[in-house]
């Protein structure tokens, strides 16, 4: 009976630590990401400047929407896990597609992010959650335009 006791209470301990890593792990994300990538030559519009408290905290907007590992078609990555950049060499690591030439299949954005497609990958994802979003309730203002994330700066 000892042993049973012992076993259950190291388990639940086991499971209190985890708990306060996936606590830690969520707090230590920065409040504001700016969207930069190492694989642009040359960014052509402003950077995206990101809320991630406003879309994990305020919008409820659970981690997988966005953070993912993929094995065997499913996301495997949970809270807690490491966050891997998207533009690694081994997810998103190419700038964007090349233009379909005449006679090609033409791959929608998913294909190209599965791909490793950075600008398919993040225009998916952000950009394609927006307009479901918007759909859904059109009295919400919701960025789908380019200059909405992208804003231009200000003329001196």
């Amino acid at each position: 009976m000892k042993k049973r006791s012992l076993l259950t209470f190291a388990a639940a301990a086991l499971g209190v630590m985890f708990l306060f890593a996936v606590v830690y792990a969520a707090q230590q994300a920065p409040d504001n990401i700016t969207m930069e990538s190492k694989v642009y030559k040359k960014h052509k519009k402003a950077l995206v400047n990101l809320s991630h408290k406003k879309h994990n905290v305020d919008y409820k907007i659970p981690c997988t929407d966005c953070h993912h590992v993929y094995k065997d078609g499913k996301n495997v990555w949970k809270e807690g896990d490491v966050v891997q950049k998207c533009d690694v060499k081994e997810c998103h690591g190419k700038a964007k597609a090349p233009k379909t030439k005449e006679g090609e299949k033409k791959l929608s954005r998913t294909e190209k992010a599965g791909q490793g497609f950075h600008y398919s990958a993040i225009h998916e994802n952000c950009v394609g959650c927006h307009k479901v979003l918007k759909k859904a309730d059109k009295t919400r203002v919701i960025p789908t335009k380019c200059a909405d994330c992208h804003p231009k700066p200000p003329k001196k």
